[in-house]
């Protein structure tokens, strides 16, 4: 199984303003919303939020429009946008799984309800802070 950090999510009320200091005040590269296909919002799941990119040249940072109620909407346990989280990409996500059950780590999995191309899983590390892991799919 292979783990590798992938993005840090900031999450903030105004995301104009957090890109802006991020590619303007601190240099970072933009990247291309179109670069990351969402899968679209409905009534009950998703998430349709306003999100930027930037990055340095291989880390990425996911800046989202904060949104308390997504774990509620989702019928989760844990809301990966109410104060961000740090994200791995494996190529195992199953194996990943069986890790966390192993050790008795509750997981909320979100499948592909914000990125089409990513299912994506979030836990909490022992003080708390919300990692996700996600493992590439199909593009869609």
């Amino acid at each position: 199984m292979q783990l590798e950090f992938h993005h840090i999510n900031v999450v903030g009320d105004d995301i104009d303003r957090l890109h802006n200091f991020y590619t303007n005040v601190l240099g970072l590269a933009d990247m291309p919303v179109e670069m990351f296909p969402r899968t679209e919002a409905r009534a009950g799941a998703g998430y349709d939020g306003d999100i930027k990119f930037a990055t340095d040249g291989g880390m990425q940072m996911h800046l989202a429009q904060r949104d308390l109620t997504v774990a509620f909407r989702n019928g989760q346990s844990l809301n990966p946008v109410a104060r961000g989280h740090i994200a791995f990409r494996t190529d195992d996500l199953a194996q990943v799984l069986a890790e966390l059950e192993a050790a008795g780590v509750p997981y909320a999995d979100y499948g592909t309800a914000f990125s089409a191309e990513w299912h994506q899983v979030f836990f909490q590390d022992p003080e708390g802070n919300v990692i996700e892991v996600h493992q590439q799919i199909a593009k869609a």
